[in-house]
């Protein structure tokens, strides 16, 4: 089979690019023609993309709202199945400096130790952080857990002079920001 023939097979079995996008290794070995090396570099193609789309926005991206920050991570987190919790770290100018995974947990939970949040933003000389997690039901709004993390940080942040400017969930296509809604207390 030709990679042109493959990749019409693929389109076929999983009815989109972001339905492909999303299967993992096991998932892709078992259709008919696909090894463990052919699935391998399907999965890398998909991140390659991930990785072009975000590439030197780091470093020039300035953030003015949740929706920037949305813009920013929304591909980075498309068909990841695992609870994923990030920071922004910001500058003075609120240019973004450096964007760091801080855990990957279960599917509906992401352990967070202030200690690791906060030694990233120390380390990077981050003026601001913005929390950043998905939620792989595709519900944005935040759990009890998720409410709590965040009250724990922002009051750590206030300590050490390193304040949380915002909390993003991502769901999807929807998100839902802390700030926005008035919830970071």
């Amino acid at each position: 089979m030709t990679a042109v023939d493959l990749a019409k097979k693929l389109l076929i079995e999983y009815k989109n690019i972001k339905d492909l996008a999303s299967k993992n290794i096991a998932e892709l070995t078992r259709m008919k023609g696909i090894g463990p090396a052919c699935g391998a570099r399907i999965l890398a193609a998909f991140e390659i993309g991930k990785r072009i789309e975000a590439v030197g926005e780091e470093k020039t991206i300035r953030i003015n709202s949740p929706e920037d920050i949305v813009q920013f991570a929304r591909p980075e987190f498309r068909g990841i199945k695992k609870e994923t919790f990030r920071i922004i770290l910001l500058n003075s100018g609120h240019k973004m400096i450096h964007d760091v995974t801080i855990s990957q947990g279960t599917l509906n939970a992401s352990v967070v130790h202030p200690r690791e949040v906060f030694k990233a933003a120390v380390d990077h000389l981050a003026a601001g952080i913005i929390l950043l997690h998905n939620h792989p039901s595709g519900e944005p709004l935040p759990s009890e857990e998720d409410r709590k993390v965040t009250s724990q940080l922002v009051q750590a942040g206030d300590l050490i002079g390193i304040p949380i400017l915002d909390h993003i969930i991502i769901a999807g296509h929807h998100y839902f920001s802390f700030a926005k809604e008035g919830l970071l207390k």
